[in-house]
C-alpha cells in the first residue's frame, strides 16, 4: 500500500481533491487528462467493476483497514493520502460521505453512433444543470431499462461528484456520451423522438403508437424554461403525463422515471 500522511492542506498531491474546480478537473483543452472525484466506498465499488481507472484515494485513517481495505487492494499502487477526519474535511471543504473519495480518469467518449447501435430506447437530457436531477435520471435509467442516455452539450456533466453521488454509480452503469450532433443525428440512426412538453398538439404517455416505435429517444428538459421551441416542433412526437389535482408538471426527474417505466421495451 502506498499510503502517504498529510499534515498539511498544502501538500503535494492532494490538490486534485481540494483547489481544482469541476471544470478544471473535466479538461476540456486536454480531455485525455481529465479526472473526475467518486465518493464513498459503494459508488467506488461499482466505479472499479465498470473498469474505470483509479489515479488517487483519499481516505480517513480508520477506514484503511475497514471500508475502504478492499478498494485500496484493488487499486495498486496508487497514492492513498490519509489524515484525521476534521483536516480531510478542511481540505475539501465537505465532510467525506463514508470517509473516501477516489481519483478517476474520465474516460474517452464514444460516438451517439457506437452507443446506441444495439439501443431501443434512449434519454436525451436537454441543458438540464442541475447536479441532483441528472444522477437522478441516470439513476431511473439503469432501474428501468433505458438503453444509452445522451446529454446535449449545454447539459450537467454525469461525472460531477454530486451527480455520481446521487446516481448511485448508475452513471457507469448506463452507456452515455454527448449530443454533439443535435437531433439529427438521431434521426439519421433510426430514432423518433418524443419531447415531454405540455403544448397543444401533445399526446398522453400512454398512448399506443408511442409502445410500437422500434427505437425511441426521449428527449427531457429543463424545469423552469422546458425545451427550446425548436426542439419540440422538430420532434416526432411530443408527449404528456396526464396530471390530476391541477398539478401542471413533476420534477423532471419525477417525470423521467414515469416516462421510462410507461415507455420501457416490452
Amino acid at each position: 500500500m502506498n499510503i502517504k500522511e498529510i499534515k498539511t492542506l498544502t501538500e503535494d498531491g492532494v490538490q486534485v481533491f481540494a483547489s481544482l474546480t469541476e471544470a478544471q478537473l473535466r479538461n476540456r483543452v486536454e480531455p485525455e487528462k481529465g479526472i473526475f472525484i467518486v465518493e464513498s466506498p459503494k459508488v467506488i465499488r461499482v466505479a472499479l467493476d465498470a473498469g474505470y481507472e483509479p489515479t488517487a484515494l483519499l481516505c480517513e485513517k480508520k477506514h484503511i483497514t475497514g471500508d475502504a481495505a478492499d478498494i485500496i487492494a484493488r487499486c495498486g499502487d496508487i497514492p492513498v493520502y490519509t489524515g484525521e477526519r476534521d483536516l480531510l474535511a478542511k481540505l475539501t471543504g465537505y465532510t467525506l460521505t463514508r470517509g473516501v473519495l477516489c481519483a478517476m480518469r474520465r474516460p474517452v467518449m464514444k460516438h451517439v453512433e457506437e452507443v446506441c447501435r444495439d439501443a431501443h430506447r434512449v434519454v436525451v437530457i436537454d441543458g438540464v444543470t442541475d447536479t441532483t436531477n441528472i444522477g437522478a435520471i441516470f439513476r431511473s435509467a439503469a432501474a428501468l431499462g433505458i438503453d444509452a442516455v445522451l446529454l446535449t452539450p449545454d447539459a450537467c456533466d454525469p461525472l460531477n461528484r454530486r451527480a455520481v453521488r446521487v446516481s448511485m454509480g448508475s452513471v457507469f452503469l448506463v452507456p452515455w456520451t454527448w449530443l454533439d450532433g443535435g437531433y439529427k443525428s438521431l434521426k439519421a440512426i433510426g430514432f423518433k423522438t418524443a419531447a415531454m412538453a405540455l403544448s397543444d398538439d401533445s399526446i398522453r404517455l400512454d398512448d399506443p403508437q408511442l409502445k410500437d416505435v422500434e427505437r425511441l429517444a426521449l428527449i427531457m428538459g429543463t424545469e423552469g424554461d422546458g425545451l427550446p421551441k425548436e426542439t419540440i416542433s422538430g420532434a416526432d412526437f411530443v408527449v404528456r403525463i396526464p396530471m390530476a389535482h391541477g398539478v401542471d408538471s413533476l420534477n423532471v426527474a419525477a417525470a423521467a422515471a414515469v416516462a421510462f417505466w410507461e415507455l420501457r421495451e416490452k
